[in-house]
Formats: C-alpha cells, sequence, structure tokens
C-alpha cells in the first residue's frame, strides 16, 4: 500500500511544477488584462457589478482552456509557457476585437450591461475553445 502512494507521489514535483506555471501565468494574464481595460474590474465586482464580473470571469475561463490545452500537450515546462503566452496574446487580442465590434464596450460594463459582458464572456470563451482545440502540438 505505501509502495503504491509513494510511486503516485513520485509525480507531485512535476505537478507542482506545472501548477505553479499554470498559476503564474493566470496572474500575469490577469494582470495584462485588467491593465489593458479601462474599466476598473475588481473595482466593480467589489461595487457588485454583474457586466464586470460576467466579462472578466469570462475572459479568465477563455485563458484557462488553452493553457489547460498547453499543460496537456506540452513537452516540457518551457513549451507550456510559450503556448499559455500563445494562448494570453489571443485573449487579448479577442477583448481588442471585441472592443471594436461593441462600440462603448468598456463603458457599457462599466455601466452594468448585463448582454454586453455576456457577449464578451461567451466570445472569450468561443475563442479559448478553439484555441485549445488548435493546441495539439502534432
Amino acid at each position: 500500500m505505501w509502495q503504491s502512494a509513494e510511486t503516485s507521489l513520485q509525480g507531485l514535483p512535476a505537478f507542482l511544477a506545472y501548477f505553479g506555471v499554470a498559476m503564474g501565468l493566470t496572474l500575469l494574464y490577469l494582470l495584462v488584462y485588467t491593465r489593458l481595460t479601462p474599466q476598473h474590474e475588481f473595482t466593480l465586482i467589489r461595487l457588485n457589478n454583474n457586466a464586470a464580473a460576467t466579462a472578466l470571469g469570462g475572459s479568465l475561463l477563455g485563458f484557462a482552456l488553452p493553457l489547460h490545452g498547453a499543460i496537456t500537450n506540452a513537452i516540457g515546462l518551457l513549451d507550456c509557457v510559450l503556448w499559455g503566452l500563445v494562448a494570453l496574446i489571443i485573449q487579448v487580442l479577442t477583448f481588442l476585437a471585441l472592443r471594436l465590434v461593441l462600440k462603448g464596450l468598456p463603458e457599457r460594463i462599466a455601466r452594468g450591461e448585463q448582454a454586453a459582458a455576456n457577449f464578451v464572456a461567451s466570445s472569450s470563451i468561443a475563442v479559448g475553445l478553439l484555441n485549445a482545440a488548435s493546441m495539439t502540438f502534432y
């Protein structure tokens, strides 16, 4: 029994490394995204702005999906970091494209317009799914 647990725990260093990289990339994504957007998401969320929470949450999921793909398919930590950065760039470009499609998008989210936030969240998740599916690396 103990030998089985010991064998299972041999993967713990790799788990911790990939999890640490994933958390670091996620924090970097949140930092870049919230600096890029003119609305102050965390302030708005503290003020109970559901639209800000929906838009940011959907964007975060849209980033996490391809990050999952990067972790699953990476041949090493550096490979994972590089593809995680690709996912970050794609999600940032998604928001910039959405700003072109929906005029006044940041202001609409700041005003609590749920329809705009739902569109941002849905678009971010859809792009994240496509991004993740494209990360086959083969």
